[in-house]
């Protein structure tokens, strides 16, 4: 159950609309001077190399982080390609480009170092980071120790569905919970809308965010459905929102050559979303999708209710 390593696919395009929806909910979560408690429960390594052997072996980050950053940086091939450059996508841009001050994309956030950047010290907000793979939680341990955050993030390695349990409700009664397990499993769909449900009973209130790979897997279709179903008997608002950007169209395998097809869709499930995620989103997706896109089948879907 340990053979998933994100590093092969950081920054890819669905860490980008991942992390863009994640950065898009702690804005606005901040806002309010009431603490927030943010509980990652699947928090792989937290950091991870773009120049390393992962990344480079897989090449995902060539259709996501690189290709956003030269179509949309200030220095990018293509920078006029977009006039106005949405708030939330411009905003993902400055969080990863400020993890690279001389300009070279090698470092890339994972979702706890995403959110880390939005704790206020003074509002002693809380960073809860669970993570089960022993070579990632040791990764994520020793990234999180050079922030010298003290008790203002914790890291254990256990099953992030069990430890969420015992954190709800916080006692701000304000949270964010990010709910990414690899879905290396089939049975990782089922855990994702029962752990839901269980969470709003014990936290009606707190802002569930829940990632899913789109893939010709009937789980993977019906994840969406049961997420809608769970949350419209809780009677909670919910948005959902998915970015697919077609299949690469790379010349016919070699006799004998199996090829993957690799995650050309994913989607982000959101239970009680802020009323600034929808127009956020909105605007964003159509212009990720125009950057990142390729071949065919291309498609964007926005979603809400409630």
């Amino acid at each position: 159950m340990f053979s998933y390593r994100h590093a092969f696919h950081a920054g890819n395009h669905a860490d980008v609309l991942k992390h863009t929806v994640l950065i898009a909910l702690l804005r606005h979560l901040t806002r309010k001077p009431t603490p927030l408690t943010v509980i990652d429960t699947h928090a792989g390594a937290g950091l991870y190399r773009l120049d390393g052997d992962y990344a480079g072996t897989s090449g995902e980050a060539q259709d996501g982080v690189f290709k956003l950053f030269s179509a949309l940086a200030p220095a990018g091939e293509a920078a006029g390609a977009i006039e106005d450059i949405a708030p939330a996508v411009q905003d993902y841009l400055d969080l990863v480009a400020g993890l690279n001050p001389d300009g070279l994309l090698r470092i890339y956030p994972g979702s706890p170092f995403v959110a880390q950047q939005f704790l206020r010290a003074e509002a002693r907000d809380k960073l809860k980071l669970f993570e089960l793979h022993p070579t990632d939680s040791k990764s994520l341990a020793a990234n999180v120790a050079q922030l010298q955050a003290g008790r203002q993030i914790s890291v254990a390695r256990q099953d992030g569905f069990e430890a969420l349990k015992a954190l709800l409700p916080p006692p701000s009664r304000r949270a964010l919970v990010l709910i990414d397990p690899s879905y290396e499993i089939k049975s990782d769909y089922a855990k994702v809308s029962a752990c839901l449900q269980d969470s709003l009973k014990r936290f009606a209130t707190g802002t569930y965010a829940i990632w899913y790979p789109l893939i010709p897997r009937p789980e993977a279709h019906e994840l969406p459905r049961r997420l809608k179903t769970v949350a419209n008997q809780a009677g909670k608002p919910w948005l959902h929102a998915s970015l697919a950007i077609g299949q690469r169209e790379d010349k016919q395998p070699e006799p004998g050559e199996v090829r993957r097809p690799g995650l050309a869709a994913s989607g982000m499930f959101v239970v009680n979303p802020p009323h600034t995620l929808k127009p956020a989103l909105a605007a964003a997706l159509p212009q990720l999708l125009a950057v990142l896109g390729r071949g065919r089948g291309q498609a964007q879907a926005l979603e809400s209710a409630g």
